[in-house]
């Protein structure tokens, strides 16, 4: 079992930043790779960033690329997602999520944290 808990999430003027975080409570991290989603009010949750065990390879929604960066720690049982240019449209709720395997996109990660509120004024 994998307990998975995000932090950081907040209050940022548009085109600012934030950077979120995910630690994860397992000794064998580097064996999980890592995804982050997000779900806006009214709307389904939808994929934003993952990232292979080693941190090797990672893979972006069209709508993040170029402004996001997914990037982890191994040492520290950590995945970060750091948010540059935000957008009113980025407003949602983050989620980290752990799987055996590199799913990329896929919403079937085995483990799901509970979520960081991240909204954007205008």
């Amino acid at each position: 079992q994998v307990q998975l808990v995000e932090s950081g999430g907040g209050l940022v003027q548009a085109g600012g930043s934030l950077k979120l975080s995910c630690a994860a409570s397992t000794r064998t991290f580097s064996s999980y790779a890592m995804g982050w989603f997000r779900q806006a009010p009214g709307k389904e949750r939808e994929f934003v960033a993952a990232i292979t065990r080693s941190g090797s390879t990672t893979y972006y929604a069209d709508s993040v690329k170029g402004r996001f960066t997914i990037s982890r720690d191994n040492a520290k049982n950590r995945v970060y997602l750091q948010m540059n240019s935000l957008k009113p449209e980025d407003t949602a709720v983050y989620y980290c999520a752990a799987n055996n395997l590199y799913i990329g996109a896929s919403y079937k990660y085995d483990y799901w944290g509970q979520g960081t509120q991240v909204t954007v004024s205008s």
